[in-house]
């Protein structure tokens, strides 16, 4: 049956997919693809603290993300919800929601022997919207153009039509005799497929990304989630979209995977280049905070300064680092050496690594 977008694509094909999709042209990408997330997997293995830079990779990834489903905050206003949640933009709320559905995604896989399962991804849409909603019910969900209101597409329809997709898909995603195709390619096929099933009412294209990085530490690509994929996708964001409808509409996976592995090369490039940038600023603050604290230089003010950006008096109170008084005398010996910068915001003073956030928004 022919596709049309305006009727329920209740005919989408399961996977795996009924074309050959590693062409040669594909596998010489692959290997350029993987190579550089390989060199990105080495870089976290040397890392004596992984999980440094995982709150601060991962806020990026976050914001860009959220910024595809056109949710945009400032860098400032972020690191500020990061610190006081409270009185943080909506944009900034939505963008922590993602980190915190991206761990929770993390938590609940290693918890569940490692699988990735439909009640994952219903426990990371939750998260991100703030609700109990599960998968779609209702008929008439339609995907389109914000501008024209053009339908551009009609997902599956039907409780059990819905849910036998994925359920094939969660095959496909944790079943590795059920498909032969490398797992960069595989992810490719998962972002697509779940995509076009759209289970849920609205969070699907984060969802979605989550599923990304949750697949690459499923299948020991990466120790944690830290690919910085949605950068690619923020850049070429219509084209993302295109590609999509191709598949759907066309049966054209050559481009959409071949878009995949370039994204995945671009952000395993950025992404080390991030790591090596942090980890040089960090050995060059660690220099400065010595010559500048003397003996009453610790390591673990360093720590801080590079898992909070946006350091607060009471935060170094809060670790036993040091009593308010001595705190606040390292902070502003910091401020005069130009270590780290100032800002008052309401009657809340914040002390920022701003070479760490250039670091990261470049």
């Amino acid at each position: 049956m022919a596709f049309n977008r305006n009727n329920p694509n209740n005919d989408l094909p399961l996977l795996p997919p009924g074309v050959k999709i590693e062409t040669q042209e594909i596998l010489k990408h692959l290997a350029t693809a993987s190579r550089h997330l390989g060199e990105l997997n080495g870089l976290c293995a040397t890392l004596r603290d992984p999980t440094l830079l995982i709150n601060t990779i991962a806020l990026q990834e976050s914001k860009d993300s959220s910024e595809i489903e056109n949710i945009v905050t400032t860098q400032d206003e972020l690191y500020h919800a990061t610190m006081e949640s409270a009185n943080a933009t909506s944009a900034a709320k939505e963008v922590l929601r993602y980190r915190e559905a991206l761990y929770r995604g993390l938590d609940v896989m290693k918890k569940r022997k490692n699988i990735l399962s439909v009640n994952t991804m219903v426990e990371i849409v939750q998260v991100i919207k703030q609700n109990n909603a599960g998968i779609r019910k209702t008929p008439g969900t339609a995907l389109k153009n914000a501008i024209t209101g053009e339908i551009i597409y009609t997902p599956p329809e039907g409780k059990q039509v819905i849910e036998d997709k994925l359920a094939n898909l969660e095959r496909f995603i944790n079943d590795n005799e059920f498909s032969a195709l490398d797992p960069l390619v595989k992810m490719a096929v998962i972002h697509y497929q779940f995509e076009a099933i759209h289970p849920f009412i609205d969070g699907n294209g984060r969802t979605g990304r989550i599923l990304n990085g949750l697949y690459l530490v499923q299948q020991g690509l990466l120790p944690q989630p830290i690919l910085y994929l949605s950068s690619y996708i923020v850049k070429n964001k219509s084209l993302y979209y295109q590609l999509l409808r191709g598949v759907t509409e066309k049966n054209n996976w050559h481009d959409w995977i071949m878009y995949n592995l370039t994204a995945v090369i671009e952000t395993s490039q950025l992404t080390t280049g991030k790591i090596r940038q942090v980890l040089s600023l960090k050995e060059k603050m660690e220099v400065e905070l010595k010559d500048v604290l003397g003996s009453s230089y610790k390591h673990e003010l360093l720590q801080l300064m590079f898992e909070l950006p946006y350091l607060k008096i009471e935060i170094i109170e809060k670790k036993g680092m040091a009593h308010r008084q001595t705190a606040s005398a390292w902070l502003k010996k910091l401020v005069n050496a130009g270590v780290v910068s100032e800002q008052k915001k309401g009657k809340t003073l914040y002390f920022i690594n701003h070479r760490l956030i250039t670091t990261l928004a470049s």
